[in-house]
């Protein structure tokens, strides 16, 4: 086994189970590492002990280094590759068996944790035909988000993950693009328009009064750009950034809106999220709405997340044939493209 490979491999597990953010990192430092070196020097180093004198190196990530220079699976590894057996929610799993694939994920191009090859490695892996890039849009500065010159470069590096990616699996091009507060799309149309999915999420104001977020919620949906309506509520329901409440909106004019022009409502699958409440799942179910079920993961683990936002659209009714993540590649795409 490649010591990188599975340095790389444990991070996902723990990011999978939402472990410490500086044990992820560990690993994930340390497998940049050794993947710089060449085979040979890793060996010679693993097995003399100088590797634990490399800035990046500790005993933990050493030890799985020397299991595998060794030729052993690394018994760490071993033991996370166990705990991943029993699965991550009760119920779903014949709707996740479904799902081809995921329109809401970010990279370190915005406040992500890893690069966009890992992420299409990582959803690859997992099986799926296809993944969205949707890093996010320039007025959420915290979060680094792309402007119309730094989206249009990472559109060159997704067409060059593509290629090396080869036949049979394809990361889409995107944006996680902010609504502002007059609804408008923080992104230029040009770029927007060069885009495979667009998903618009309210990421600032989230306690107005319910007229003006209703105002602006539905001036989003109708821009004929938007495909996805992003975690509609904003709240947090637990976590290490603590508890928010919902945004106040009217659910029922927001949901009728999206039904009319075609646009999906998310079900937000990170555990701290689980957005939207089930109430609202079945306002947008009654409205005809379609739906989008989203892993909204920022680390490669976290695409794994689609299993918890399986269990909710089950547990709600929400048929297959209306979550488009279950479409194959091409339907998607002419979804997408409908208004473009």
């Amino acid at each position: 086994m490649d010591p990188a490979e599975a340095l790389r491999e444990i991070a996902f597990w723990l990011e999978r189970e939402q472990a410490e953010g500086y044990r992820v990192r560990a690993f994930r430092t340390a497998a940049g590492i050794v993947a710089g070196m060449a085979p040979d020097d890793v060996a010679a180093r693993a097995r003399d002990g100088r590797l634990k004198r490399v800035k990046g190196i500790g005993d933990r990530t050493f030890a799985v280094v020397r299991e595998t220079v060794d030729g052993v699976v690394p018994e760490y590894l071993r033991e996370l590759r166990a705990r991943a057996e029993a699965p991550l929610a009760d119920g779903g799993g014949e709707l996740h068996a479904l799902l081809k694939g995921d329109l809401h994920a970010h990279s370190d191009w915005s406040d992500g944790g890893a690069p966009l090859d890992e992420m299409a490695q990582a959803a690859r892996w997992l099986g799926r035909d296809y993944q969205a890039l949707t890093d996010h849009s320039p007025s959420l500065t915290i979060a680094h988000g792309l402007d119309a010159e730094r989206l249009a470069l990472q559109l060159d590096a997704v067409a060059e993950a593509n290629e090396a990616l080869g036949d049979g699996f394809r990361l889409l091009t995107g944006i996680e693009v902010d609504i502002l507060e007059d609804g408008s799309l923080d992104q230029t149309r040009e770029m927007l328009g060069r885009l495979d999915v667009v998903v618009a999420s309210v990421h600032s104001k989230l306690r107005a009064e319910s007229g003006p977020m209703t105002r602006r919620m539905l001036s989003a949906v109708d821009d004929p750009h938007t495909d996805v309506l992003g975690h509609c509520t904003g709240r947090l329901v637990q976590g290490s950034r603590g508890t928010r409440p919902e945004s106040q909106f009217d659910a029922a004019q927001v949901f009728a809106a999206c039904a009319e022009a075609g646009v999906a409502v998310e079900i937000n699958s990170r555990p701290e999220r689980q957005d939207p409440p089930d109430r609202l799942i079945q306002i947008a179910l009654d409205a005809g709405c379609l739906f989008s079920i989203d892993s909204d993961a920022h680390a490669p683990g976290q695409l794994d997340f689609l299993r918890y936002g399986a269990a909710r659209a089950e547990a709600n009714g929400v048929p297959a044939e209306r979550i488009v993540t279950t479409w194959p590649l091409e339907r998607l795409l002419d979804w997408t493209r409908r208004h473009r």
